[in-house]
């Protein structure tokens, strides 16, 4: 057993590498998932097309790999040389031998007691970059892992986890830096996107989300709200390396609900932001939901497409924003074009000539009850959307789901929830969800699969002209990327919370998938 393991870990030690041209130029390496998205424009998209329409129904379980712990299981693996390397919750990394699904080794991480999480002590993926392996922890920590052995090069403090301040997307690796985004807004926190040396751990550039005074947008903030204004980056976002621009989606202003204690638009909560990947500083933003009292957020992945828009070359950013809004936005000067709404919402009465919302009085919380569509879940969320450039459609899993909110008085406490209100779930309607095809550039449906309930699954189109997804339900099947015929379902006896990927393997493609406790791993 002893002398496998070395064989193994020599074999490894071999390969693992992974240099930035080697990310920048993923689409044209698909035997591999060199990033959480497959690539920076976060296409969520298989290059690769021998499982495809005519033989998907023969598709079945090639491994298993079991995990140990009964969190949501949120990860979206890196795969590259013979190797998978996924995230166990709530900050363990376990590198997987392709082959037959054995373990080569495992992080085990010890976190502190009482690490407060507002939505789960998860996990979503690990950045690669060298010859290593970089996650993000539950404790506020960014650590760095030898690819080959598991053993830890540093490990070092991003914020104080007693201040509620946690890490749970996958970091995204960059030219010479790696982008960790914060979470712990429903706590209050002051949000931040950091940068950081992969050989040493050493800051090289924060932007904080929520501007103090003397800085560009601190004044759409009433007196020091700024300090608990939430905002935080907890998706990983995408960048386009022509640009050297980091497109980061920001989070709720805090408290969620309760506006009263920070007037005006709360910048830069509930925003796309465009960073210079070399400095951090702001190129531009813009705002989806200004003074979100809903919990609406833009945590999503911004998807970046090259595209002609009314006859003239544009580099294009699509967003399906939690708010129910489609957006079409010019990623190089941030200049909104399109949006169209995608499904129901009752929060605005519509969008102005420049993307701003108009908002809907009723949908404020008050001690009544306002009901609210979507709800503070949101028509999308942190799963995957993908594009597909042979079907030319986005595709986005969509919860359909409303709620009640009461205002509720709310006190800042480091350490404790701040959010201005208690939410009641309808008991009078059936929450649901849908799987949709859009047209990029109108955000027009094309088409449609119904689920049996709101998803937190993402997405996989592959040039086998499939899109792949999950439910809550446990069902992992494939549709006809053209259509959306059902073509193959499979239940995986667990939740699904995460996204599909494929990858090639001594002349085999494979897609995998979380579920429950389990990584499954199918092939024909």
């Amino acid at each position: 057993m002893k002398l496998l393991v070395l064989l193994l870990l020599t074999a490894v030690t071999a390969l693992a590498q992974v240099p930035y041209e080697r990310i920048r130029n993923a689409p044209r390496e698909p035997n591999s998932w060199l990033t959480n998205a497959g690539d920076y424009a976060s296409h969520h998209y298989s290059a690769l097309n021998q499982i495809n329409r005519a033989n998907v129904n023969r598709l079945k379980v090639a491994w298993m790999y079991q995990v140990r712990s009964r969190q949501n299981f949120e990860t979206t693996p890196l795969v590259f040389d013979g190797v998978m390397y996924l995230t166990d919750p709530p900050s363990d990394v376990t590198a997987l031998d392709l082959r037959t699904g054995r373990p080569l080794w495992h992080y085990r991480r010890s976190i502190p007691a009482g690490v407060p999480a507002c939505c789960g002590q998860v996990n979503r993926g690990v950045a690669a970059l060298g010859d290593q392996i970089f996650i993000n922890t539950i404790d506020a920590h960014l650590v760095a892992l030898d690819a080959r052995t598991g053993r830890v090069r540093w490990d070092i403090e991003v914020a104080d986890w007693r201040l509620a301040y946690t890490l749970t997307a996958a970091p995204l690796a960059i030219k010479d830096k790696i982008i960790v985004g914060s979470a712990g807004a429903e706590y209050g926190v002051r949000g931040f996107l950091d940068a950081y040396d992969p050989q040493t751990g050493k800051r090289l550039w924060r932007f904080w989300t929520t501007p103090a005074p003397g800085e560009p947008g601190n004044e759409t903030w009433s007196g020091d709200s700024w300090r608990q204004g939430g905002a935080t980056t907890w998706v990983t976002g995408s960048y386009d390396p022509e640009l050297n621009l980091l497109y980061w989606g920001t989070g709720n202003p805090g408290p969620d609900y309760d506006g009263s204690v920070r007037l005006g638009d709360n910048l830069y909560s509930d925003c796309v932001i465009a960073l210079d990947a070399a400095t951090g500083k702001l190129k531009w933003h813009f705002q989806f939901t200004p003074h979100d009292v809903n919990d609406m957020d833009s945590n999503q992945i911004p998807v970046l497409l090259d595209a002609n828009w009314k006859g003239k070359p544009r580099k294009l950013m699509l967003f399906a924003n939690r708010n129910a809004f489609y957006y079409v936005l010019d990623r190089a000067t941030g200049e909104f074009l399109h949006a169209r709404q995608f499904t129901r919402q009752t929060w605005a009465k519509g969008l102005d000539a420049r993307g701003r919302p108009i908002p809907n009085p009723d949908s404020v919380p008050n001690e009544k009850g306002a009901l609210v569509y979507p709800d503070d879940d949101g028509s999308s969320n942190w799963f995957s959307p993908s594009y597909s450039p042979r079907t030319n459609l986005f595709y986005q899993t969509v919860r359909e789901k409303g709620a009640l909110y009461f205002k509720v008085k709310t006190e800042f406490q480091p350490g404790r929830l701040y959010l201005g209100a208690v939410k009641r779930d309808l008991t009078d309607e059936e929450p649901y969800g849908t799987l949709r095809a859009l047209h990029p550039l109108t955000g027009e449906l094309a088409w449609k699969f119904d689920l049996h309930s709101p998803p937190w699954g993402g997405l996989l189109s592959t040039a086998g002209d499939l899109v792949f997804s999950g439910t809550m339900e446990g069902d992992f099947f494939a549709l006809d990327a053209m259509n959306g015929k059902l073509l193959w379902r499979f239940q995986t006896g667990g939740e699904i919370w995460s996204n599909p990927i494929s990858y090639q393997f001594e002349g085999r493609q494979f897609i995998s998938i979380a579920s429950g406790s389990s990584l499954i791993v199918f092939g024909l």
